[in-house]
């Protein structure tokens, strides 16, 4: 496995995880707290975007 195949797994299991976050915040929880749930979830996607940028390129 190179770095790139590393990446790759990396951002696949951020957007899972995002997604799963973002789904508690909608289905689950419909306090205040969905809110900290999406804010995480999209926290997730923004990092799995800019792992998906650096393959390539390290």
């Amino acid at each position: 496995m190179n770095k790139n195949t590393v990446l790759g797994y990396a951002t696949l299991i951020m957007i899972i995880v995002g997604l799963g976050l973002v789904a508690l915040a909608i289905f689950r929880y419909d306090d205040i707290a969905g809110f900290g749930f999406a804010a995480v979830g999209i926290g997730f996607f923004a990092i799995a975007w800019v792992f998906n940028a650096l393959k390539g390129r390290v």
